[in-house]
């Protein structure tokens, strides 16, 4: 075991015990005075606990913490860019040895990650890719090679040229605005017409309300490429089983997968978040027992159709 290592265990058994399971919708809060801490110490700061995508994600670094003897607590940012930056400040404060962070707003993090690497904690990234340095690694999909990815598979399949179509995105989002720039430019290359975004504000409520708007705007659509799972279950809520409008989009929930089976929607862009959890706590555990961090590490996307969604149907029950 390296000496950095020790030592933040060492600053960390004087402040902190955390709980091995948490519900992810508490502060982080410091143990008793006098507890002993694993050496293992990792605070993983979520998005929010709504989204499927990111309580599977939270469910495999939970096994995968259990499975390396580390201790997890998991802080709900609730969609607040700025409370999750407090939640990182808040861990640096407690000397946790490890950080896991999922981040809202790729620069409004920065400030705190500097904190919590002048402490020597070191830090692993999910799904929204920092600036190179800021973390140790990032563990994830190439969002913006991901968005091409799908743009081509709609190209190959015959449906870009001639095609209608709009957006339900999440403006607050930097990953998913990739996904929206790199989709729009393959397919609009290859004879599409974009009309209009609108703001999900990646929230399932506010989603379907702005892809109801959209369509009853635009009844022409031919399909709503959707950036992310609330703006996919938004848009498969605001429109018919029926609807002329399909949906193109990211992220399969049950709800998504009903409308795959109905033909509303075309096909889903689907990550491993589970996976990504999983390796942002090994590669953490193996940095800290002194390995060379990876620096990235892929996990790569699905495109789920009716010809291939059935492997993930118990996942979804």
């Amino acid at each position: 075991m390296n000496r950095s290592f020790r030592l933040a265990a060492v600053a960390t058994a004087a402040t902190l015990t955390l709980a091995a399971c948490s519900t992810g919708n508490e502060e982080p809060t410091t143990g008793e005075a006098g507890e002993a801490a694993d050496e293992c110490v990792i605070g993983m700061t979520q998005i929010n606990q709504t989204a499927t995508f990111f309580t599977q994600m939270n469910e495999g670094a939970q096994e995968a913490a259990d499975a390396a003897g580390c201790e997890l607590q998991i802080a709900n940012a609730n969609n607040d860019s700025a409370k999750q930056s407090s939640d990182i400040e808040n861990f640096v404060s407690q000397g946790v040895t490890g950080l896991i962070v999922v981040a809202i707003d790729v620069n409004g993090v920065l400030p705190a990650l500097d904190q919590a690497t002048q402490q020597g904690i070191r830090t692993v990234a999910i799904d929204a890719q920092l600036d190179e340095g800021s973390v140790d690694t990032f563990v994830g999909v190439d969002n913006e090679a991901a968005g091409e990815e799908a743009g081509q598979w709609v190209i190959d399949q015959g449906l870009a040229d001639g095609a209608t179509y709009g957006v339900v995105d999440a403006r607050s989002s930097f990953i998913q605005n990739q996904r929206e720039d790199s989709f729009r430019a393959a397919i609009d290359d290859a004879g599409a017409t974009f009309t209009q975004a609108v703001d999900g504000e990646n929230v399932q409520e506010q989603a379907a309300t702005a892809a109801q708007n959209l369509v009853t705007a635009r009844r022409d659509l031919d399909f709503v490429y959707t950036t992310g799972e609330p703006a996919t279950v938004g848009a498969v809520a605001a429109l018919d089983a029926d609807s002329d409008t399909k949906v193109i989009g990211w992220d399969l929930t049950a709800e998504v997968i009903a409308g795959i089976d109905s033909g509303l929607v075309t096909a889903v862009i689907q990550q491993d978040p589970r996976q990504e959890g999983i390796e942002a706590v090994n590669e953490l555990a193996a940095i800290l027992d002194g390995a060379e961090p990876q620096g990235f590490i892929s996990v790569p996307i699905t495109i789920v159709t009716q010809e291939n969604v059935d492997p993930y149907r118990e996942v979804f029950e």
